[in-house]
């Protein structure tokens, strides 16, 4: 299924190389061409002219020194530029955005997404997972719903953690306004659960440090800066390299989402009792307790499709 995914956008992308190395051909021959008769335009029309003109040969001399440091200036940037390619095929680098959305970033990411062939597996880690499962601005959200397994960690709503993250944003975000996002995913994740999708998920008490979301081959990453909202931080997609995965930042922070899912102390959520599961080392159930915030009164939003259940 995913290699039939895949071949109208590799067909496409040899459409579009055999039709640039098409006009850049054209314009290579059409600059070799029109070489002689410029020359010759040069030697016995306009420098006999310039010779005999002292303010045309000024201003020859001024546009040649123009044009230089023009194409000097060029070639530093497209070094620069060449520089920076590098670093971001080093580091694998795919997609990088500000906080601020325009039109240009949006269709940016839009058109990352498409390219996206079809995951079985998503991994979360994430705060509250609103702005990942229920907000309308989420392209991620229908790439989400085709997955089979989705694993997915939350703070814990009664935490530590989410206290002190309260405690140093604006005083307009409360525990309150954390509480409901908190419930409007829990809803979103059981509405998955039930049209068929394997939903796990998992809280975890300390502060967050990094919001990231693992799809297929592109991992999605944001710092939980102190004192700002996630939202308004920088984010980063790195793809993986399937020739050499231990270039880039994919696998890094892959293996940072598997190393908090595997540790015991983070109790897995009951859907079915809304009570949080302890398990000891050996993954044996060694307690429960209530989750602390009423789940069965959250509804879910208005504009949530969830995907039809699989055979």
């Amino acid at each position: 299924m995913m290699h039939d995914s895949t071949r109208p956008q590799g067909l496409l992308l040899s459409l579009r190389q055999i039709f640039s190395h098409g006009i850049i051909t054209m314009l290579a021959v059409a600059i070799a061409f029109s070489l002689p008769q410029a020359a010759g335009y040069i030697l016995y029309q306009w420098w006999p002219l310039v010779e005999k003109d002292a303010n045309l040969l000024l201003a020859t001399e001024i546009g040649m020194a123009s044009v230089m440091v023009l194409l000097f200036n060029f070639a530093k940037i497209v070094w620069d530029h060449r520089q920076q390619v590098a670093m971001a095929k080093l580091t694998a680098l795919a997609y990088a955005r500000n906080h601020r959305r325009g039109w240009l970033s949006r269709r940016r990411e839009r058109a990352l997404v498409k390219r996206l062939s079809a995951a079985r597996d998503a991994f979360i880690l994430t705060l509250t997972g609103y702005d990942t499962f229920v907000e309308d601005r989420s392209l991620l959200r229908g790439a989400l719903q085709s997955a089979y397994e989705i694993r997915v960690m939350l703070v814990n709503p009664v935490g530590k953690g989410l206290r002190r993250r309260v405690d140093s944003l604006p005083p307009d975000i409360t525990l309150l306004s954390f509480h409901k996002e908190i419930e409007a995913s829990i809803a979103c994740l059981a509405e998955l659960r039930k049209a068929g999708k394997k939903i796990t998920l998992k809280f975890y008490e300390q502060e967050p440090f990094w919001k990231v979301i693992v799809l297929g081959d592109h991992v999605w990453v944001q710092h939980c800066h102190t004192g700002f909202e996630v939202k308004h931080q920088p984010e980063y997609v790195f793809a993986l390299q399937h020739h050499n995965p231990r270039q880039g930042l994919y696998i890094p922070f892959y293996m940072h989402f598997l190393d908090q899912w595997n540790q015991p102390r983070h109790p897995e959520y009951d859907f079915d009792t809304n009570e949080l599961v302890y398990r000891d080392e050996a993954g044996n159930e060694c307690g429960r307790a209530a989750l602390g915030v009423p789940i069965n009164g959250a509804d879910v939003p208005a504009n949530y499709l969830a995907p039809a259940a699989d055979d």
